[in-house]
């Protein structure tokens, strides 16, 4: 083996290994009541509202409308419930909000809509409305 698949290899194994850490620490979050749907928001809205949920994503930086801080109690209490799950499942636009927040309605079942609206409640600290 030369060095440069060594290097290659070390690389590889670095990867595996952080991930198997990473792994391990969303693990023990399984008996989390959010833990479903924070794996959910990290698949599908984290690239938008950040991984700090403060809408500071990734892909915000070019967004003439920069999307919701879900972490914002004050901005979270005023939305009612359903409306978070209509958001959620037909896209912005079906509650007057941006055009860029995709619907999720074709990806998500209700199920996870609802988690995912009882989970953001829990990130704004705001409860139910």
């Amino acid at each position: 083996m030369n060095t440069r698949q060594r290097v290659s290899a070390f690389f590889v194994m670095s990867l595996a290994s952080a991930s198997c850490f990473l792994y391990a620490g969303k693990a023990t979050a399984a008996d989390d009541q959010y833990a479903q749907a924070a794996h959910v928001y990290d698949t599908y809205c984290v690239q938008c509202h950040g991984i700090n949920r403060d809408g500071k994503g990734l892909n915000t930086k070019d967004m003439s409308v920069q999307p919701r801080d879900h972490s914002d109690p004050k901005g979270m209490a005023d939305i009612p419930d359903d409306e978070l799950h209509k958001a959620i499942k037909e896209g912005g636009l079906s509650v007057n909000k941006s055009v860029l927040m995709p619907a999720w309605g074709n990806v998500l079942t209700d199920e996870e809509i609802k988690e995912m609206v009882v989970y953001l409640r829990h990130v704004c600290q705001c409860g139910p409305k």
